[in-house]
Formats: structure tokens, C-alpha cells, sequence
């Protein structure tokens, strides 16, 4: 009866999501839920105009709701449904849709089975959870106690999820997914062109005549991020000719900007340049210092990493420096810790005692403090390179320390991809 009903519900292009919770307000829970729907949503065609986040309150989530009746047609919310007294998503959408609670026989059976395969017994509170209000839709939730809903009023349809993810997910594909397929009429299609070592301005501006010929059914975001920025192409058509028009207009883009791009749409910097060390048979390590392992650790994460990373040499201190890497105590003295020439030795020193083929060092000041006037905080030198060919480069960054370490870390990473790619 429900896929009947929303063959005639589900049958425009818009949505609003609505997050419910005080606790992803005071950022005690971080919200993947929005997230996750807005990407299915638009996967099958569904523009997201907006995500509001509110807290358990009758007259909060009343207001977003007439928004979405005001701006959209769909509005799908999640949380609020569970069997405590602060969840009152249920309640308000009864007042809302002015219908009653009544009890539901198949839902209340279903929790009863839930608790059974535990040896247990469902408390009063869940009782209740059974009670639904009459004018909705039930989905029944296979993965747990709280039934999602929907509503419809005028043009706008209401789906009601619980807030925990995996049930959330389990509703949407269950119920709401495979009818959204049978009733897309507007395919949209994303490729995203990954780069790295360039900002986002002088991006725009190398490919600003590819830009301005675009068709209105294409549109350009950019999106940076620390020492990277993604390019997105968004085209909304007929399946097949809107990828087609797309990939031709990404091909035009990489062509032009073709020496800071390293993937496609998912693809990590740090899977890139593993690809690129799998092609050469190699095996690469690092020796750290201000990172503290950040660059191996990127590089570790990308599964099948084992097959060309090596590891991680830490050396925070001079006297690992010395004892580990075998960086001369005269360099240190005369040169600093944070100079070229000790992350020249460094770096030797990292391919002599792993056997790597290729590695990348780093020293630096990452601050907030310790720096002076000839090394200012955010003063980084990097190395990479083999037992033939080495590269060096000063960073000068600002005083953050988390954003100098992250930063130089995927300058690293990119170090390394420029210096596969020459050899």
C-alpha cells in the first residue's frame, strides 16, 4: 500500500532535510545523517535546498516544517523518534498533520520480536513506540524499534526517520529509494576534478574561457581545501548526453590545468601517489619531524598501502635525529634543526636505513611558538627524493598549528607525486 501511495507522492525535484537534536547543536554528535541523504537525494535526481538542524522543541520543529511546506516537496526528518520522553518528533508531527495516535499492532509485534531474540522484554516505553499517529504511512524499520512515517499535506510530502544512521539508511533504501528510481525524470551528474599545489583564483582564472562557454544545463563549483581544491562539474539532462557534455567539458578542464591534477571525483591525493609507487615497483618511507608521522599515516590508510609503504620515521628531537636518521650533530649546530641541509640529511638517512626507493623528510616550526626573526613560526623545509635525485622546498606558512602541519603534509604528499611523475 505505501509504494501505491507514493507512486502519486514522489513527484517533484526538491527537498529539505531537517536534523532534529540538541545534541547536534552543541556539537556533542556530529551530523552524518544530512549528509548521507543529501547525497543520495541528489544521486537520484532530487536537488537539496536546504539542511536545518534544530533542537527537541515542539515550536522548532514546526517552523521547519512549514518551511519545507513553503519551499519544497519533500521534507524528510530524522531523529526524535525513539522511546524517551525528550523524543517528541512523533508527537509534533500528530499535532501537526492534526491526526491522533493510535496503537499498531504489526509494529508493537515487531518490537516484541526484536527483544525476544535477546531474551527479553520490551519495557512500557517501547510500548509506546508502537503508538503512531493515524494519518501516516508506516515504514516498518527492519533494524530497529522506531517505525518511520509519511505524511502528506498539500503538495508536500513529510518522510520521518529515526536518527540513528544505519536505520535511517536501511528506511530510505527500503522503502523510499526504489521508488524515486521508477519516477527520476532528471538525471544529475557530478565529475569532480581533483588538484592540488594551485589556488582556487588562478584556477578560475587559467580555465576562465572554458568557464563562460559552459551551457546553462552545467554548472561550476569550487571547492578548496588545504592545498588542494576540487573542481566540480554539475550537469542535470537525460542520462547518457548530460555525462557525455560533462566529461567533455572535464577533458577541455584537465588539459589546461593538467600538472596539478591527481584524480577524479573520490580519489585521495595520498591513493594517487600510492598508484603511482605500485605502476614503479617502489617503495617509499618518511622521516618526520613537525608532522610527528602525519604523511605516513595518510599514506598507510589507503588500503593495499603495505605493498609500497615502508613506514615512518619520527624524529622529533635532535637526538633522534642523530642516533635514528644519522643526521650530523655539526649540521644541526651550524644549520638548525628546521634547515635544508638536516632534511637533506634526513631524507638520507631515511633511505639508507629502510631500504626505500624513494623517501620525503620534513622539519619545521609548526608553532605557535619557538620561532625567531630569521625562522619565523610556519617556517617548514621539506625534502624528497632517491639515492640519485633529491628536491628540496622552504615553506613559509602562517601561525596555526594544526592548519601549518596538515598543510605541509599534503604539500609532502604532492612533493612526492611531482617527483614520480619526472622520474
Amino acid at each position: 500500500m505505501i509504494l501505491e501511495r507514493l507512486n502519486t507522492y514522489f513527484k517533484m525535484k526538491e527537498a529539505v532535510i531537517v536534523t532534529i537534536g540538541k545534541e547536534l547543536l552543541i556539537g556533542q554528535v556530529v551530523d552524518t545523517n544530512s549528509s548521507w541523504l543529501g547525497q543520495r537525494l541528489n544521486e537520484l535526481g532530487i536537488d537539496v535546498k536546504r539542511i536545518l538542524s534544530v533542537s527537541d522543541d515542539t515550536e522548532e520543529i514546526i517552523h521547519a516544517l512549514e518551511y519545507g511546506e513553503k519551499n519544497a516537496d519533500f521534507v524528510f526528518l530524522t531523529g526524535g523518534l525513539g522511546p524517551t520522553e525528550d523524543d517528541i518528533t512523533k508527537r509534533t508531527l500528530a499535532n501537526y498533520f492534526n491526526t491522533e495516535l493510535e496503537f499498531d499492532e504489526e509494529t508493537y509485534s515487531w518490537i516484541e520480536y526484536l527483544f525476544s531474540k535477546f531474551g527479553r522484554k520490551p519495557l512500557e516505553v517501547h510500548r509506546q513506540q508502537a503508538f503512531l499517529p493515524k494519518s501516516a504511512e508506516i515504514l516498518k524499520n527492519k533494524l530497529g524499534t522506531a517505525a518511520g512515517m509519511l505524511f502528506r499535506k498539500n503538495h508536500v510530502s513529510y518522510i520521518s526517520f529515526p536518527g540513528v544512521p544505519y536505520e535511517m539508511k536501511g528506511l530510505f533504501n527500503d522503502h523510499i529509494a526504489p521508488r524515486l528510481v521508477e519516477l527520476q525524470d532528471q538525471f544529475i551528474y557530478h565529475k569532480t576534478i581533483r588538484t592540488v599545489g594551485q589556488g582556487e583564483s588562478r584556477l578560475a582564472e587559467a580555465i576562465e574561457n572554458i568557464v563562460n562557454n559552459l551551457p546553462s544545463e552545467i554548472q561550476i563549483a569550487y571547492l578548496p581545501s588545504l592545498g588542494s581544491v576540487r573542481i566540480r562539474l554539475t550537469g542535470k539532462g537525460v542520462k547518457g548526453s548530460i555525462e557525455n557534455l560533462v566529461d567533455d567539458f572535464a577533458e577541455q578542464i584537465v588539459k589546461i590545468l593538467e600538472p596539478y591534477v591527481y584524480g577524479f571525483d573520490t580519489e585521495l591525493l595520498e591513493e594517487s601517489v600510492g598508484h603511482l609507487l605500485k605502476e614503479r615497483d617502489l617503495k617509499i618511507a618518511t622521516a618526520e619531524s613537525c608532522t610527528s608521522g602525519l604523511i605516513g599515516h595518510m599514506i598507510g590508510l589507503i588500503p593495499g598501502a603495505s605493498s609500497y609503504y615502508l613506514g615512518s620515521l619520527t624524529c622529533y628531537s635532535n637526538e633522534l635525529k642523530q642516533n635514528i636518521l644519522g643526521v650530523n650533530a655539526e649540521t644541526l649546530n651550524k644549520f638548525g634543526a628546521v634547515s635544508e641541509e638536516v632534511v637533506v640529511e634526513m631524507l638520507n638517512g631515511c633511505l639508507n636505513n629502510t631500504g626505500a626507493n624513494i623517501a620525503v623528510s620534513i622539519s619545521g616550526i609548526a608553532g605557535p611558538t619557538g620561532g625567531s626573526i630569521e625562522k619565523p613560526v610556519g617556517t617548514i623545509w621539506l625534502a624528497c627524493g632517491n639515492k640519485t635525485r633529491v628536491v628540496t622546498h622552504k615553506l613559509t606558512l602562517a601561525k596555526n598549528r594544526e592548519i601549518n602541519i596538515k598543510y605541509s603534509a599534503v604539500f609532502a604528499l604532492n612533493m612526492i607525486r611531482k617527483f614520480l611523475l619526472h622520474e
